[in-house]
């Protein structure tokens, strides 16, 4: 038993072990509250617009602002984490930004509550910033891409709660009481990672100072493969937020006049993405990374491409397939990053944070951008926008394919 114990501990947790499951299941909590959180604006986007009287491109400043705030926080949270440690930055995290989701349900006027959101981003930083680091280092080298897979499959279904939750107290109650309540989800998952995370056993703290700093982002910014998964995450997830951010807009018009609580349903498509990410987690250990990830993109495409025809069924399954492709592709490139970070010996902390920012990056940027598209060419020039950022995606992909692997 002890020999079993020691090699836990030099080789990281097996699946079936008491620590794996720990591991597990906090991480998932963890990336429900960040995305709960994080997106807890989005299936209230219209409910916002007529409260405050802004337009649909000023209302979408409540998703881009948070997001922005996040990428730019990120910048900080990952070194950080390099020389704090993991656990600490986690549990930290996520308190403060229940504290701050409660304020912004008390928020005075439209001002106030867009400065809340950006400081929400950047409270929110310190899970993303260090989550596939922390797996990277405490898990068996057999399982990162599944258990990846299955953390990007929490932030999913967080995304979907936090969608979900809103939208519907948000109809029964208005928006106060909507963001109230995604405070209380926070909450309650902050207590259960508390709980459940096992402390790192094999973080190795990273030397103090500025030299040390730029010499891990610089091997983390010349590397040609990272730099093709930054591309990736950004690209992607700027198509994600454009489709989702102006959803709500066309459901609650001609055809399908939905209100927010019947559009918030659309995000029920989310398990598909929880689903999707922890197959071609395992696909990706079993096959390699550079098959599976093209496949993610040609599935995004298909699905954004499937919700042009105005029937509701129709584009209930294209969101769906669309969401599946998107996490397949994200799960595998986010669990990729601290993978070839390592092994070109650069910082995993720093690679990881840099990813993540592009990846906000992208949701700030096109997030806005796709409400000026539905303003002026309606679904259509959201459908066009998100097709583009796919296109970006998948040629990166097939870049990847011709960049050699690293080993250490």
């Amino acid at each position: 038993m002890t020999a079993v114990l020691e090699t836990a501990a030099v080789e990281g947790h097996l699946p079936g072990t008491t620590g794996y499951r720990r591991v597990v299941v906090a991480l998932f909590a963890a990336g429900v509250a960040t995305f709960a959180l994080l997106y807890s604006t989005q299936a209230i986007l219209p409910e916002l617009a007529a409260q405050f009287g802004v337009s649909t491109a000023e209302s979408t400043l409540s998703v881009s602002l948070t997001t922005l705030g996040l990428g730019v926080a990120l910048l900080v949270a990952g070194p950080l984490s390099d020389v704090v440690g993991r656990t600490r930055l986690i549990h930290l995290s996520l308190t403060v930004s229940a504290v701050v989701a409660a304020a912004c349900a008390l928020a005075p006027g439209w001002p106030a509550l867009m400065v809340l959101r950006l400081l929400q981003g950047v409270t929110l930083a310190g899970l993303p910033a260090v989550a596939t680091a922390y797996l990277r280092e405490e898990l068996h080298p057999s399982t990162h891409a599944r258990a990846a897979g299955l953390y990007v499959g929490g932030t999913a279904l967080g995304g979907m709660a936090g969608r979900l939750l809103t939208g519907g107290v948000a109809q029964a109650a208005g928006w106060r009481w909507a963001l109230a309540a995604a405070a209380v989800l926070g909450l309650l998952c902050a207590l259960t990672v508390r709980v459940l995370l096992p402390a790192s056993r094999r973080f190795v703290a990273a030397p103090a100072g500025v030299r040390a700093l730029l010499r891990g982002s610089l091997r983390a910014l010349s590397d040609r493969g990272l730099l093709a998964l930054y591309g990736i995450g950004g690209c992607s997830m700027g198509a994600l937020v454009a489709v989702f951010n102006t959803l709500g807009f066309r459901l609650a018009g001609a055809p399908f006049h939905l209100g927010l609580g019947a559009a918030g349903l659309m995000f029920l498509v989310y398990p598909v993405g929880s689903f999707s990410s922890a197959v071609f987690g395992r696909l990706a250990d079993a096959h390699g990374r550079r098959t599976v990830t093209p496949l993610g993109c040609l599935l995004a495409v298909a699905g954004v491409l499937a919700t042009l025809p105005s029937s509701l069924p129709v584009v209930v399954a294209g969101l769906a397939l669309f969401t599946a492709g998107f996490f397949a592709v994200h799960g595998v490139a986010s669990g990729w990053v601290p993978a070839r970070a390592y092994a070109g010996g650069a910082s995993t902390g720093q690679a990881a944070s840099l990813y993540l920012f592009t990846y906000y990056l992208g949701s700030s940027v096109f997030g806005s951008l796709a409400g000026r598209a539905w303003t002026d060419a309606g679904w259509s020039g959201v459908v066009a926008l998100a097709v583009l950022l796919l296109a970006a995606t998948g040629a990166l992909t097939l870049l990847l394919r011709r960049t050699p692997a690293l080993t250490k």
